[in-house]
């Protein structure tokens, strides 16, 4: 009969313990799968939602209720995104490509125009020398005047510049 007691009570024991331990335990294994998700996208903001999770482990570590457990995860893993957010690291606008001079190593460098055709509404075509091939280059909203120019944009095989 007594050892039917000292069962029941290592049991229930047994069972507390288990209860406590498997919330902060179901916590960082459900931050784990979303870290190695992060892996395959790229970014990181899986990142920012795994500390939350981490967060919500450690509010289960120190037996808050469940529903606690998930506003602490929520709110870190909402500060934790929107501060990537905000930094250099964070989602950037797209570009536009024929403008970036990190993309196209044209953009920025000079080239000299001597003779500028005037086609209306203050735009002007030419045909100039430039990198050992001949370029179609257009001039808007400024006077078509002999001289150096720089590259402002590229627009499939036409340079469009303005002065320097």
């Amino acid at each position: 009969m007594e050892n039917a007691k000292v069962a029941e009570f290592i049991n229930t024991k047994i069972d507390k313990e288990n209860k406590n331990m498997n919330g902060w335990m179901m916590w960082m294994i459900l931050a784990g799968i979303v870290v190695i998700s992060e892996l395959f996208t790229g970014t990181f903001y899986l990142l920012m939602i795994s500390i939350g999770l981490v967060a919500g482990a450690v509010a289960a570590v120190f037996q808050l209720g469940t529903e606690s457990q998930m506003i602490v995860a929520a709110v870190v893993g909402a500060l934790a995104t929107a501060a990537l957010h905000k930094s250099k690291y964070g989602w950037k606008e797209n570009a536009n490509a024929a403008r970036d001079p990190n993309v196209n190593m044209d953009i920025g460098q000079t080239l000299q125009v001597n003779e500028w055709k005037e086609l209306g509404n203050g735009k002007f075509a030419a045909r100039t020398m430039y990198r050992g091939a001949m370029w179609d280059v257009e001039l808007q909203h400024s006077a078509g005047y002999p001289g150096a120019y720089v590259i402002e944009e590229i627009q499939g095989s036409r340079l469009i510049v303005k002065p320097s």
